[in-house]
């Protein structure tokens, strides 16, 4: 009776500590990156003196905090075409990188397209995690989503990315691929995955605005890690029931988020952003030597001197006003092409120079974009068509905001898009509707990209028009040289003029 007694007991025991360990909660922790664009050094951003971020730097303190508790890394995309470490080497050197540091899953960004759909395959096939882009039809080596499972949590991850992809890179860089519905995207796969995972994890390269209009409209969605908008969010932000993370770019911050789930769902969060700087000995040795290893064949190409700046070059404002690095491309443009003015996307100029000595590097880092000179024939009237574009998401720092030169405009945002612009002079004069004009752009934009339909309706218009990639020519196009990209027109330059000291001349006006 005894022994019955003592049975009886430790199988009583048994099932109450299975049941106290079931109803405990376990913490888990999301490590999140984005819009990183290839910075691997830390630099000073315009205005600071401060150096920022450095990948060995934060790859050293994800592997501190990853020791804490059960954790991944995540990167909410964008990780290439930026900097020269990135582009010279066609991201092969990012998924080098990323692979050392472990990195468990990533979302395609709309830069990731921008070397071709062969290249972005061949990246693919060389990362050792999955890359995701749920809402991308036609690209068979990505996967919808992802599931890991974390001391017992399992975790779904979605990836999804900007339906404006198509706009964002040259056309034939998504030719045959269509990007479909983010939020009927996220709708199908929680749909698939709530009742086989605890926490669904949305990594989206859609940008912060398109964030929260996704977490109110859709349910069931537990995190969004984002990306696309560059934007620091310093604390998660809750809408509804959804907790909404980004963690700023060019890995000047590792975004932190610590989750305590209980019988599957969340019932605790705290996070926070990890400002990287560098700190003398906390480098992560195994980044380091990736990182030196590339940038000695950097060097190698890119340490040519090649003048002198006068001036800050400004290239941080170039989505929202007129800055004098967006003045000083444009007039070089116009110059090169002998065109009446220039229209070109302040979303092509990536990088600031600082004043002093200018380097190949800081050129080849401020125009990173394999695009050359295009001049075709529009209207006053198409002009001005693209002026309004230009203008329409400027409240959202859209690449689309126009740099030029020939020309100045005054426009109100406050009014209603497509009636912002009131008055646009060309050479002093007004602008004629019915005139013809020779506009320079970039061969990018020419095709229609980022959504200037202005160009690409003249180019298309054109007689003899060829396929995508190749010279431009027909009636309406007067100038192209495919021969050599902006960035070399511009060293160019620079190496006739040996010092520049561009300054902004009104040719953008805002009116409130």
């Amino acid at each position: 009776m005894k022994r019955l007694n003592t049975t009886i007991c430790c199988v009583f025991l048994f099932f109450l500590f299975a049941t106290f360990a079931y109803a405990q909660s376990s913490e888990i922790r999301i490590l999140h990156v984005n819009d990183f664009h290839g910075f691997v050094e830390p630099y000073k951003p315009l205005g600071s003196d401060e150096l920022l971020g450095g990948i060995p730097y934060l790859a050293s303190k994800a592997n501190e905090l990853r020791k804490e508790k059960p954790s991944l890394l995540l990167s909410a995309g964008d990780m290439i075409q930026g900097d020269n470490w990135a582009n010279l080497f066609l991201a092969e050197s990012v998924i080098e990188l990323m692979n050392g540091m472990r990195f468990d899953v990533m979302v395609l960004g709309n830069h990731e397209f921008d070397f071709g759909q062969g290249v972005l395959k061949k990246r693919i096939s060389e990362a050792r995690f999955p890359i995701l882009g749920a809402n991308v039809e036609g690209l068979d080596s990505i996967k919808p989503y992802a599931i890991k499972e974390l001391k017992g949590i399992r975790v779904a991850l979605i990836g999804i990315v900007t339906e404006d992809v198509p706009l964002a890179t040259h056309p034939r860089n998504v030719a045959g691929l269509r990007f479909i519905s983010h939020i009927e995207t996220a709708e199908k796969y929680i749909k698939e995955l709530k009742n086989k995972t605890d926490v669904i994890i949305v990594l989206s390269h859609i940008g912060y605005p398109a964030d929260r209009v996704l977490a109110e409209k859709v349910k069931g969605i537990d995190v969004i890690v984002g990306g696309h908008s560059h934007t620091k969010i310093t604390k998660p932000v809750s809408i509804g029931k959804t907790l909404i993370v980004q963690a700023w770019e060019h890995g000047k911050a590792l975004g932190v988020l610590d989750l305590t789930v209980k019988d599957g769902k969340i019932i605790k969060f705290e996070g926070h952003l990890e400002e990287i700087k560098p700190e003398k000995g906390k480098e992560d040795k195994a980044a380091l030597a990736i990182v030196k290893k590339y940038k000695e064949r950097v060097n190698a190409v890119l340490n040519e001197r090649i003048g002198e700046a006068a001036v800050d070059l400004d290239g941080e404002n170039v989505r929202k006003r007129e800055t004098n690095l967006g003045d000083f491309i444009a007039d070089i443009m116009r110059r090169a092409s002998e065109a009446d003015v220039t229209l070109i996307n302040g979303g092509g100029i990536r990088t600031s120079i600082k004043k002093g000595e200018v380097r190949m590097k800081e050129i080849y880092s401020a125009l990173p974009f394999d695009n050359y000179i295009v001049a075709i024939k529009l209207t006053g009237k198409q002009i001005k068509e693209a002026l309004e574009h230009g203008v329409s998401g400027v409240e959202n720092e859209e690449g689309r905001f126009p740099q030029v030169s020939g020309l100045t405009f005054k426009y109100s945002p406050p009014e209603k898009r497509g009636s912002r612009v009131k008055e646009v002079y060309i050479a002093g004069k007004p602008i004629d509707p019915d005139r013809t004009y020779i506009v320079a752009t970039n061969d990018f934009l020419a095709v229609g990209g980022d959504g200037y339909k202005a160009f690409g309706e003249a180019i298309k218009s054109s007689r003899d028009f060829p396929a995508i990639g190749g010279m431009m020519k027909g009636e309406k196009v007067v100038y192209s040289d495919s021969s050599r990209w902006v960035r070399d027109v511009v060293v160019e330059y620079i190496k006739e003029k040996k010092r520049i000291a561009p300054a902004m001349e009104g040719r953008i006006i805002e009116i409130r």
